[in-house]
């Protein structure tokens, strides 16, 4: 199975009240899934990794061969791709955490660039988080081929 993912976190002063957004579609477009909900205080940096290894996390729990994501972080999209280095300590820590998972990980991954218009969806859903203050959560629609344990 082929997972899509558009991914984004959101905060509002730099750092200041964040928040995450994801939705997870299969290879034909149907959403499996959305992530969102609220990460107290940090940079918007570091709520795009939030969003990111949130993301993740929920595609463990899916039969998926390969997971694209997308993200308007041009920023996380080089750090991850190699082409820009990863200076700052605590998104050292969060590229840490998401080549952990990878390393485990039974896909392919892929992470690409896209502009904000089209990463809509990601953006409303991370502005939610931020607006609810609760906590981050994973919804998944009846479409989801969810496994009960995360190998």
């Amino acid at each position: 199975m082929i997972v899509v993912a558009h991914t984004d976190g959101a905060s509002r002063g730099n750092p200041g009240a964040s928040g995450l957004g994801v939705i997870l579609h299969d290879a034909e477009g149907t959403v499996l899934g959305t992530i969102s909900g609220h990460l107290g205080m940090m940079t918007n940096n570091m709520a795009e990794y939030a969003a990111l290894l949130a993301c993740l996390r929920a595609v463990g729990h899916l039969p998926c061969e390969q997971l694209i994501v997308h993200s308007d972080s041009e920023l996380m999209v080089r750090q991850l791709n190699g082409h820009y280095k990863v200076r700052d300590a605590q998104l050292k820590k969060q590229v840490a955490q998401v080549r952990a998972i990878l390393q485990k990980a039974l896909y392919r991954f892929e992470i690409r660039h896209v502009f904000r218009d089209a990463n809509a969806e990601a953006d409303e859903l991370a502005n939610e988080g931020i607006d609810s203050g609760r906590p981050v959560r994973v919804m998944w629609t009846a479409n989801a081929p969810v496994q009960p344990s995360v190998k």
